[in-house]
């Protein structure tokens, strides 16, 4: 999809703050605006900021005891740690990140509704548990990729069904993946946890 002149002076402002903080060098800078007033589609202007935090990159735009609403161009958004699991979650994202991880939320919910509409460049990262089914019978991936890099044996009962609908478009992704392990882990998976 291409990008318009307010697309390209988003990602430049972007591009300032972090120079402003010291993210960036002076050099670093300047050709990356260069590289972002030259782009033609978002995918360009994505590679620009994917290693810079936006300013409200922990944080989605809605937050209730019912609904989580993140709609983002650009960016990352990530929800990790003891977080509340609300019954719907939509997230609307181009050229952007967004990272959901179960693994410590807090969750008293059995269903939830995550409506999706990934654009050109983005990925929704599902970090599950044992327990978190994710059922994806209504999400239209034609235009992008769903992967679920989970496994589950069958034994382990379900306490919570993620039902996601909605589109990926452009080569947007949606990947659910079960926790990174560390090494120790790996090496010795009797005493993973």
């Amino acid at each position: 999809m291409r990008v318009s002149n307010t697309d390209r002076d988003q990602v430049v402002q972007l591009l300032q703050e972090a120079y402003a903080e010291g993210r960036l060098t002076l050099d670093e800078c300047e050709s990356r605006s260069e590289a972002a007033r030259a782009a033609v589609v978002f995918k360009e202007l994505a590679a620009l900021t994917t290693d810079l935090p936006t300013a409200a990159a922990a944080e989605p735009d809605t937050v209730t005891a019912d609904l989580m609403r993140i709609d983002r161009r650009f960016g990352n958004v990530v929800r990790e740690g003891p977080w509340v699991v609300p019954r719907r979650i939509e997230v609307s994202i181009a050229a952007a990140n967004v990272r959901l991880d179960f693994t410590e939320a807090v969750i008293n919910v059995d269903t939830v509704e995550l409506d999706v509409d990934l654009g050109l460049g983005s990925e929704l990262a599902l970090v599950t548990q044992p327990g978190v089914k994710v059922v994806a019978e209504s999400l239209d991936a034609r235009q992008g990729d769903f992967k679920n890099q989970t496994q589950d044996d069958g034994t382990t009962p379900v306490f919570l069904r993620v039902e996601v609908s909605g589109r990926l478009r452009g080569g947007g992704d949606l990947i659910v993946r079960s926790p990174k392990r560390n090494f120790d882990q790996r090496m010795r998976p009797d005493r993973a946890t």
